[in-house]
């Protein structure tokens, strides 16, 4: 049975996100990358990758950036290929795509899906607040948590672990990239949603 997307997870679209960042504080830290990849159905209604939207984001003024966790995201904030934008230049360049499948999958809300899901979804929200955006396309606060839903399925909790026990592969050169990571979690998302059957809630 193919379920339209705005009755599969009840009225809320799944979009994929990553985040790079300069710490794990979301009002103190850098946000430095966001990619969000966009949740599509086949013809036999099975999720898909859709369409990937990335940006770099310049630190916003006074933010901290951990010399440790610069580090392993590998970013050169100020590096000119970089092509960075501020926080309220980078957002509405993510949103837009998400509003627009809304629409078109007649979605009442996005819903965030991420590995480590809340973390994201706080520098979202807190990049939101800093530029003055009141129309974030997120659920404030409930996410789909890729950590939990491999730990249920798989028995593995880290995301390259998951994927290769998923058979979906793992790139040690690419991880820590937002793109990269976020299009990991999007297969990692499809593979198991489409692994599980789906039980509707019969008509009241």
């Amino acid at each position: 049975m193919t379920v339209p997307m705005n009755k599969r997870f009840r009225g809320f679209l799944p979009v994929v996100v990553d985040v790079e960042t300069g710490g794990f504080n979301e009002q103190t830290d850098a946000l430095l990358q966001i990619a969000a990849v966009m949740i599509d159905r086949d013809e036999d209604g099975r999720l898909v990758l859709g369409e990937t939207h990335s940006c770099h984001v310049n630190p916003f003024e006074g933010a901290n950036m951990d010399p440790a966790s610069m580090e392993i995201n590998g970013i050169i904030p100020d590096h000119p290929l970089r092509m960075a934008v501020d926080e309220k230049q980078a957002l509405p360049m993510i949103f837009k795509p998400i509003r627009e499948a809304l629409k078109r999958y007649e979605c009442k809300r996005a819903i965030l899906v991420g590995h480590n899901a809340n973390f994201d979804l706080k520098f979202i929200n807190a990049a939101a607040q800093r530029s003055g955006i009141k129309r974030n396309p997120f659920h404030p606060f409930s996410t789909f948590d890729t950590v939990s839903l491999a730990g249920l399925l798989y028995g593995q909790t880290v995301l390259a672990r998951a994927c290769d026990v998923a058979g979906l592969g793992w790139d040690s050169r690419e991880a820590h990239s937002a793109i990269y990571d976020a299009e990991m979690t999007a297969k990692l998302f499809c593979t198991i949603v489409n692994s599980v059957p789906f039980q509707p809630a019969p008509a009241s």
